[in-house]
């Protein structure tokens, strides 16, 4: 069974960070949230360490510094949330849940073309739908 991830705002915007970069120390993100988030260094700096302790990211020394780097994907975390979110939602229903997404948003054309790519190559590789 895969693990489940359910991240806060502070902690997915956290871990981009981390995903871009490969690696970055406490400071690093700090920096680079800093204009978004306006958070203290010590509030990021606390935050990494929670996260380490999920599992989320792990730590080397270099010097004094510790330079954190993702423990996890962002297509786990990424397919974990979505599933938890459709499931909680539209009780695992993926066609409630994209008919939802598709009337309740603005689609612009270059993405609906997108869509039906996804579904027709889907259909082909699946016809049975399993």
């Amino acid at each position: 069974m895969s693990r489940t991830y359910q991240l806060g705002d502070l902690q997915l915007a956290i871990m981009r960070v981390l995903w871009s970069r490969g690696e970055a120390s406490a400071s690093d993100v700090h920096r680079a949230l800093l204009e978004e988030r306006g958070l203290a260094p010590t509030t990021i700096a606390t935050m990494l360490r929670k996260m380490e302790d999920r599992g989320l990211v792990a730590h080397r020394t270099d010097g004094r510094k510790f330079i954190y780097r993702p423990e996890v994907t962002e297509e786990n975390v990424r397919s974990s949330m979505v599933d938890q979110l459709s499931e909680r939602l539209f009780r695992g229903n993926v066609a409630a849940f994209a008919s939802y997404l598709i009337a309740e948003h603005d689609i612009d054309s270059e993405e609906l073309n997108e869509l039906r790519e996804l579904v027709a190559e889907k259909t082909r590789t699946d016809p049975e739908g399993s």
